[in-house]
């Protein structure tokens, strides 16, 4: 037969070609396909997830084809965010507000194009649950996701700029449910509780250890000898069994940090992992005394070592047998810039002797001299578990500071110690010595090596081996090191620094020889090659500092295991467990199902806040519903009524859920007919946070609820009556926006029962915006209407109808309405009322004629009387003339002429101290007559002003008065230090620049402050009172606080119109104060008692809300151009060397000289101090430090800058005044007396000049110490510039090399500056470890006392410490 074409036999060459072409033909169709496709438009799909299934909701992009099929897209989907398939719904969305509630159809084979979405443009799709159930979360390809990326991942995982080892390495994907289903690996993580990683790493190697494992599971927990809670082997256990039998991704460790006696500030504390595995290892050898497991820890990880000392002329040996837990191995020699380049190498050098001589020669006890000798260690024994310690932390003798040795240092898998074990017997004349009689540097002793478990028996087994003949010693030894062959499993790694940084643990599991990564919570495999990343290091040499440049990343701790296949012990399998252990495990399982129940229970249970107007207390009421979703509405209607507490008030028919808009005050909707609908449904699924809250509606038996439905808007109703000028409660109303106001006037007049034709609607649409609805055709929505509204309505025959809007009566008492506040204003306790009023104007009107001629006295000009302020001017430009002639003359002669300043002041005719002292005898008048009235009299009544004020918190400030730029209202604290709100003045003061205009011999000018002085006066320059203005609704009725208060004070409710001022309100008051407005204080009260005197006379009560409380006290208010001003003693020899006196007054133009007459009086009254007025100073107070001191001849507000609060401190002079001129320096100067290690008292001392020599000359004739042995430094921080004697001969930077004091580093420009002096030939007392101790001590408390610091030092690292009973405060065993 003859084969056809296609049968026929194709040369090679042939189908090569034929191949190649079907190949060609195949590319090119694939090739048409991408082209089709890149010309086929996209659609852009943003789908957000709404359910509750995640922590975190996730929003998802799809920038997919458009013939893709919808079928595709959820697919596309479910593997986009992690859900399985046909769990979820997808349904439209606009933004973030659904529109469409259908679900897409996710079967069809339509096309996205054909089902709505637009190409080139955002299609909002939200992801909903489907028929009420949560989608289910894939969990196999969840957890293969999250571990593919971290398969092969060796190291700490990347975080966010930090070193220290916290989890916020934790990937943006990560959420709670991850932590639910555990790692693909089959291993459970370890939670991270902020900085636990080193702990985590230890544990997780101890429970992949064999030994360990079985051991501790065979030890019994008693719970009738011990506390679960505080036992560390129990919860070790316990965690164990977790790690073995959870189903979660990673487990947490605080049961096991709490049986340390840990709190959670230890989990923020970083520790060393071989630091804890030795505290841990003591912990449990104290914990299992007397048991089987006393001696566990020796057996698996102890071994012996000898350190011995060899006389190298006569043989001689002395030595001692040593323990250890672990081998610690030098990365690089102390000196050298050379690592060692292995493990091998670094147990060499450990063993390597070291020659002994010259000055460091061994005293040898059978040739009775000092000979060379050989010292070094010899292994005698390697434990079961070998425990190399790489001490890649040193500390740096150049930078003074720890560092990390980022060096290479190579460890192999399988470690032959063989040739590290002692074989030589050379010590037929050995003896044990317990004094080798040279100094140990190589003894086990050192605080690097573990030596807690030495003792005799150590010795005794030296001497025993001894005792042996020299041929079964070898033999012994050689069997030994045939079989000390060890294999790696564990290997700690730290990445960072030495300041900090992160642990974790590579381990190979001895079941299947597979290498993993413990990283935390995360579990991954890893491989060899992953290994060898960790030994360090990195190309290329670059000296000593090469380590800096290294990876921070490498090996730290390495723990090898003894290949014996006699003592090499498997896990033990469950059917293997002791019978408590199994019971362990059974309780761990049952309890990890109740919380993955209770889990599933909450991820069901809908959370949303309930409110609840109580019908008969009239208050709302706040609480959350916590409901769950299959619970059909009247059972969360039930829930609800129990939550509330409604049982005794309303019955459960009475009440009913309905959907709320707290914020806006709006019903949106009611749930009529669906009582028996899941609230699953009804509240749109169980999410973290809904848009909306529940209102628990109740009503009276004869009611029946309202509908509300969707859509509508909440119309709040006033009725309003022109005649009793009231507002009444309001009706609520609903109604729809597509409304006109027609219509609308119809549902108000069925509601009100008004009639519709002569009814007028206002709307409020915001503060203070009152509109008339007089357009009846307009709709609601175009008049503002929103959800929640507010209208005033009123119905009457006046005529005020007819009237413009704006001029209308009603429009007046709209405005008035939404202007005025309630105040509470709280009385003084007793005041003096009318009977007071009469005396004072009585006494007034015998020097005045009557209660007018005073008023008008004190507010303008009577007859030929000079105003206050003109004669303060008048005054005020003669102290100027004479301060400048003053000037002139100390040009001329320098200081000679200062003697005669007083003298000269003493001779000025000033009027307004006659009007001063006038007033002054007035005020005490005033003053007594409050006394007969009154026993507190208002000396004490402002006395006590000042200790209120001072008492008062200053945690914080309205932000009203925060923002005015104009208030001048001050907060006062505790501590006496007033806080400027604002308005504060300009810094510059007589303090920047006095000693170098002084030096100029010019006349001084000075920066004032701004005219305004945060002040007003009542009264214009007409005289007339600012208060009359049409803002005065001012009523009043008295009322009474709750009995159970305690609180017998007298208060006032106030309406009053926010726009009167405060000069106006404070004159409405004085009827029920009792004094004129001039007389007494206002004081606003906020949170926590915190009040501010409020003193901006021309300022409107604006700031101040509904509810807010005043207080008065009486006390002279402000006048333009004065301040208050607080009075602190200095005390500079004293623990507390500020102290508050009182509150002063001062006036623009003052001279310090008259406000020091002002305050003579004051002080004597009320401080007790009887003083004359050349006896005291007054200075600058900045802080605590003393600055400026203030001379006599200045002037407020043109010499010295002040403002509101002003503090200022009167120091008393021991002598007369020695300050007399500007160019002087006054200094405090305190001797340090350092062979008695103590300070003197401090003394001033004024210096003529700013030279350094004037200074030790006048230090030299103060102290008697010569002056070329004077040595001075300045003191540091805030006055009194305490230091502690330990430090204060090192520590300050004695004896500066300048010339002038004003000049760095001293920059002494003003006066107050603290200097310490010394003589330089004194000698240091040489103190006793115990005196110093207890000096420091002293000092310690003494610094602590007075708030400064004791000495500066970085952050010191908490010692690790683990407590036995788990309480830190008891025994504990520690390190």
């Amino acid at each position: 037969m003859v084969p056809s074409e296609e049968n026929q036999l194709v040369p090679k060459e042939d189908m090569f070609w034929s191949c190649r072409q079907s190949t060609f033909a195949e590319l090119k169709k694939k090739f048409s396909q991408v082209e089709s496709a890149a010309e086929e438009p996209r659609v852009l799909c943003i789908i957000q997830d709404t359910t509750n299934s995640k922590t975190v909701n996730e929003r998802v992009t799809l920038n997919v084809p458009a013939s893709t099929p919808l079928k595709k897209l959820f697919e596309d989907v479910a593997s986009k965010v992690g859900y399985e398939n046909g769990t979820f719904d997808l349904v439209w969305g606009n933004g973030d507000n659904v529109t469409d509630m259908t679900p897409i159809d996710q079967n069809s084979d339509k096309s996205i194009l054909d089902a709505g979405f637009e190409p080139g443009k955002k299609n909002f799709l939200h992801l909903t649950d489907k028929d009420g159930e949560q989608p289910h979360i894939m969990q196999e390809e969840s957890g293969t996701t999250e571990d593919s990326a971290q398969d092969r991942f060796i190291g700490p995982l990347p975080r966010e700029g930090s070193i220290s080892c916290t989890n916020n390495y934790v990937s943006q994907s990560y959420s709670y449910s991850s932590v639910l289903s555990k790692s693909e690996t089959g291993y459970v993580g370890l939670v991270n509780q902020a900085m636990t990683c080193y702990l985590n790493s230890l544990l997780q190697t101890l429970f992949m250890t064999p030994e360990f494992r079985n051991a501790l599971y065979k030890w019994e927990f008693e719970e009738s000898e011990e506390d679960p809670v505080t036992s560390i082997p129990y919860q070790l256990q316990r965690l164990f069994v977790l790690l073995q039998t959870s189903k979660k991704r990673a487990i947490e460790t605080t049961d096991v940090t709490r049986s340390f006696g840990w709190d959670s500030s230890e989990a923020w504390q970083q520790h060393d992992v071989q630091e804890l595995c030795r505290v841990m290892f003591d912990a449990l050898e104290q914990k299992w005394k007397q048991t089987e497991q006393a001696d566990l820890i020796n057996q698996l990880y102890q071994g012996k070592l000898k350190d011995y000392v060899r006389c190298l002329e006569c043989g001689y040996e002395g030595w001692r047998i040593d323990t250890y837990l672990d081998i610690p191995l030098v990365i690089r020699p102390y000196g050298s810039n050379q690592a060692f380049a292995s493990v091998e190498e670094a147990l060499h050098a450990f063993i390597q002797p070291e020659i002994l001589d010259g000055p460091n020669q061994y005293f040898c006890e059978r040739c009775k001299k000092k000979c060379d000798a050989r010292k070094g260690l010899r292994f005698l024994h390697f434990p079961y578990l070998l425990t190399l310690q790489l001490k890649r932390f040193d500390f740096d003798y150049t930078t003074m500071h720890r560092i990390k040795l980022n060096d290479r240092m190579t460890f192999p898998e399988e470690l032959d110690m063989s040739i590290f074990i002692d074989v030589e017997d050379e010590s037929p004349q050995t003896e044990s010595c317990t004094d080798s009689g040279a100094e140990n540097e190589g003894s086990c002793h050192s605080d690097q090596m573990s030596n807690d478990f030495s003792n005799d028996d150590g010795v005794d087994e030296g001497i025993c081996l001894e005792s042996n003949s020299a041929a079964e010693r070898i033999a012994k030894v050689g069997s030994e090191k045939n079989s000390l062959l060890y294999e790696l499993f564990s290997v700690m790694v730290h990445s960072g620094s030495a300041a900090g940084g992160h642990y974790y643990a590579c381990i190979k599991s001895f079941s299947d020889d597979q290498w993993y990564s413990f990283n935390d919570q995360h579990v991954s495999k890893i491989t060899q090659e992953d290994i060898k990343k960790t030994y360090g290091g990195s190309s290329g040499s670059r000296g000593y500092y090469s380590s800096a440049f290294a990876s921070s990343t490498n090996a730290y701790m390495l723990i090898y295991r003894l290949k014996d296949p006699a003592r090499n012990a498997k896990f033990l399998e469950s059917h293997e467990y002791p019978d408590h252990i199994k019971q362990l495990v059974q309780k761990e399982r049952e309890l990890e199902e109740q919380e993955k129940r209770q889990r599933e229970i909450e991820r069901n249970t809908c959370k949303i806040k309930l409110f609840c107007m109580h019908p008969t207390k009239q208050i709302m009421m706040e609480n959350k519903l916590e409901v769950h979703k299959d619970k059909t509405l009247k059972e969360a209607v039930g829930i609800a009524y129990k939550l509330m507490d409604l049982e005794d008030a309303v019955p459960l028919d009475c009440c009913r859920l309905v959907k709320y808009d707290e914020f806006h005050d709006y019903l949106e909707r009611s749930y009529e007919g669906e009582e028996d609908t899941p609230m699953g449904l009804l509240l749109g699924g169980v999410k973290s946070t809904y848009m909306f809250d529940l209102l628990l509606e109740t009503r009276r038996p004869d009611q029946i609820f309202q509908c509300y439905k969707p859509g509508e808007v909440m119309v709040k109703v006033h009725v309003v009556d022109l005649k009793t000028e009231s507002v009444a409660p309001p009706i609520s109303v609903r109604a729809y926006l597509n409304q006109t106001v027609s219509e609308f006037k119809q549902l108000i007049s069925k509601a009100t029962h008004l009639p519709a034709e002569t009814t007028r609607v206002v709307l409020e649409r915001c503060y203070n915006d009152l509109r008339l609805l007089n357009v009846p055709s307009k709709t609601l929505k175009a008049e503002g209407f929103f959800r929640s509204n507010k209208v005033f309505i009123e119905s009457s025959e006046s005529l005020d109808r007819h009237v413009a809007y704006t001029d209308s009566h009603l429009w007046k008492l709209l405005d008035r309405h939404a202007n005025t506040i309630r105040l509470y204003v709280s009385l003084p306790e007793k005041s003096p009322g009318s009977q007071f009023r009469q005396s004072v104007y009585q006494k007034t009107g015998a020097d005045l004629g009557n209660l007018d001629e005073a008023c008008e006295r004190v507010k303008g000009p009577a007859g030929n009387m000079k105003c206050v302020e003109a004669i303060l001017e008048e005054s005020t430009e003669k102290l100027k003339s004479l301060s400048l002639q003053q000037q002139q003359q100390e040009g001329d002669n320098g200081d000679s002429s200062k003697s005669t300043e007083a003298s000269d002041f003493e001779n000025i005719e000033s009027p307004s101290n006659e009007i001063d002292s006038s007033a002054s005898v007035e005020n005490r008048e005033l003053e007594n007559q409050i006394q007969i009235s009154d026993p507190e009299n208002l000396q004490s009544e402002e006395r006590s002003d000042s200790d209120v004020n001072n008492d008062r918190s200053t945690s914080s400030v309205d932000s009203d008065i925060l923002s005015s730029s104009h208030s001048s209202d001050t907060l006062c604290n505790v501590d006496n230090a007033p806080i400027p709100l604002a308005n504060g003045l300009d810094s510059h003061s007589i303090t920047s620049s006095r000693r170098s205009k002084a030096n100029q011999g010019k006349k001084e000018t000075w920066d004032t402050a701004e005219e305004d002085s945060g002040t007003d006066s009542e009264y214009d320059e007409s005289g007339k009172s600012r208060g009359e203005t049409q803002y005065v609704y001012f009523k009043s009725e008295p009322y009474t606080a709750d009995e159970g208060s305690g609180d017998k004070q007298k208060w006032l409710v106030v309406h009053v119109d926010k726009r009167i001022t405060l000069s106006a309100f404070k004159q409405q008051l004085e009827p029920f104060v009792g004094v004129p407005s001039s007389h007494f204080k206002v004081f606003r009260v906020y949170a926590n008692n915190q009040e501010f005197e409020s003193v901006r006379l021309n300022e409107t009560l604006s700031s101040f809300s509904d509810d807010n409380k005043i207080t008065i006290r009486l006390g002279r208010a402000l006048k333009k151009g004065e301040y208050r001003v607080k009075v602190y003693q200095l005390l500079v020899n004293e623990p507390e060397p500020c102290k508050f006196l009182l509150d002063a007054v001062f006036a623009k133009g003052m001279t310090v000289r008259q406000s020091k007459e002002e305050l003579l009086p004051q002080l004597r009254e009320q401080c007790g101090l009887d003083l004359t007025i050349d006896r005291f100073r007054l200075r600058k107070k900045t802080w605590k430090n003393p600055g400026t001191v203030f001379l006599d001849y200045h002037i407020y507000e043109e010499d010295i800058n002040i403002s509101s609060n002003w503090e200022v401190f009167l120091e008393i002079l021991d002598g007369i005044e020695k300050m007399k001129s500007m160019s002087q320096l006054a200094v405090l100067s305190r001797r340090w007396r350092p062979s008695e290690m103590k300070l003197d008292s401090f003394q001033e001392v004024v210096l003529e000049s700013s030279g350094v020599e004037e200074l030790k000359e006048k230090l030299s004739e103060l102290s008697g110490i010569p002056l070329e042995n004077i040595e001075f430094a300045k003191g540091r921080g805030t006055f009194p510039c305490d230091i502690s004697v330990l430090e204060i001969h090192q520590d300050l930077d004695w004896n500066p090399k300048v010339s002038t004091l004003n000049v760095w580093p001293l920059y002494i420009c003003d006066d107050g500056a603290v200097i310490f002096y010394r003589d330089k030939t004194e000698e240091l007392m040489e103190l006793t470890d115990e005196q110093r101790n207890e000096l420091m001590k002293k000092e310690s408390s003494r610094l602590q006392k007075t708030g400064h610091r004791v000495t500066y030092s970085p952050r010191k690292e908490k010692a690790l410490k683990i407590y036995l009973d788990g309480a830190p405060n008891k025994d504990l065993i520690q390190d």
